[in-house]
């Protein structure tokens, strides 16, 4: 059967075009280092690559994310810290202030001090990160949180914070609102207030109290006064007498007063008619704290004693702050913590997928080389032979 010049060189050039493809498709594996350059190469392979590629960029998305709360939440934790000392020094000034023996020039000196300290905590608390987003206005972190108005501060931050997700499994926040951690505090010694009343002309001033059980409290606003040199009487808001007794000031010029599973401490004698004020505890903000202080040290008509009694519920209120910040310091370094864990373990997985890759779509050189050299000997022979062929006489005549 003859063979047609145009059928042979049909088939040459086919078989030469497929060498070249071939050739070419090797020489782009070596070049790139990628085997699997089309999903034609490897359906199942490319697949898998694909697959792959996305947890990889997930995990990577994972721990940019873990940076950027890492970096607020250290940014926080400094405030935190500046905000710690700050009140730790007003502290040591209420304890200065609470002296009965100082002028009131001097306690005016100590409310300065005070008064410089509110200024520091104020701006504190609006702290901005880099981006001029402010550390503790929540999710509304392009607001302004905290606003001062003479001694006192509003909060117009957010209710939430926003939250980061570090891994599949887990998020976190990557925050704290400033409602949290400087404005909604208990007040007083956490479950009751205690007060003087502003008629008092004793010199009895009265503690933050003790709660001694707690299940034996009842809820409400309590009277205590003094209705002779030795007896007390405490009523509630109705005027139903709770307890009533008798009591004596020590030699060191103390006496204690117990009822419905709590204490409370004077210091001093009262005159008979002074009252004072035992209340279920609600909340205060750290600013109203500091600014009570300045209040009662720059008083010129309060006793000593209700500077005194003033004092003593500022200072319990500020241990109660400074262990709220304490509490809200070991959350967020909590949270450091699980972002550099959610890291480490992201990145441990991040080598993972990227050997898997490898192993799917990377070049064997060695195999592709040997390969290469294969397919241009092929090709080069097949060029060779057909320009064999194609030079025969018998080829030039055949139809």
């Amino acid at each position: 059967m003859p063979i047609s010049t145009l059928s042979f060189q049909t088939t040459a050039a086919d078989q030469m075009t497929a060498l070249e493809q071939a050739l070419s498709k090797t020489q782009a594996q070596l070049s790139t280092g990628i085997t699997l350059q089309s999903a034609a190469d490897n359906p199942v392979g490319m697949t898998q690559v694909n697959q792959l590629n996305t947890e990889l960029s997930a995990s990577k998305q994972y721990v940019a994310n873990g940076t950027l709360a890492s970096t607020n939440l250290q940014l926080e934790a400094q405030a935190l810290t500046n905000a710690t000392n700050i009140l730790q020094s007003v502290s040591s000034l209420v304890v200065q202030g609470n002296n009965a023996a100082l002028s009131p020039s001097q306690r005016q000196d100590i409310a300065t001090q005070m008064q410089q300290q509110l200024q520091q905590l104020i701006a504190t608390a609006n702290s901005q990160d880099s981006q001029g987003n402010y550390l503790f206005a929540g999710e509304a972190s392009t607001t302004q949180p905290f606003a001062q108005n003479g001694n006192s501060v509003s909060y117009a931050g957010a209710s939430g914070v926003n939250q980061v997700q570090i891994s599949p499994e887990q998020s976190i926040s990557a925050g704290d609102t400033g409602s949290a951690v400087f404005m909604n505090l208990p007040a007083g010694n956490g479950t009751f207030t205690t007060a003087a009343a502003a008629t008092n002309t004793g010199s009895a001033s009265i503690g933050p109290g003790t709660v001694t059980d707690l299940s034996a409290w009842t809820p409400g606003t309590y009277t205590i006064a003094f209705t002779s040199p030795t007896q007390y009487q405490i009523t509630n808001t109705a005027g139903t007498t709770v307890a009533s007794g008798s009591y004596a000031v020590s030699a060191g010029g103390t006496f204690s007063i117990a009822f419905n599973g709590i204490q409370v401490s004077f210091s001093g004698t009262p005159a008979i008619g002074d009252q004072f004020t035992v209340a279920s505890a609600g909340t205060a903000s750290v600013f109203s704290t500091v600014a009570s202080a300045i209040s009662a040290l720059s008083s010129s008509h309060l006793t000593a004693a209700q500077i005194t009694t003033q004092l003593n519920t500022v200072g319990e209120q500020l241990t109660g702050a400074l262990n709220t910040l304490d509490q809200v310091q070991a959350s967020v370094g909590a949270r450091i913590n699980a972002v550099s864990t959610a890291q480490s373990s992201a990145q441990t997985q991040q080598t993972d997928y990227q050997a898997s890759i490898s192993q799917l779509s990377d070049t064997n050189y060695a195999a592709a080389t040997t390969q290469l050299s294969t397919e241009e000997l092929a090709l080069q022979a097949a060029q060779a032979s057909y320009a064999s062929m194609e030079s025969l006489s018998l080829f030039k005549y055949v139809s």
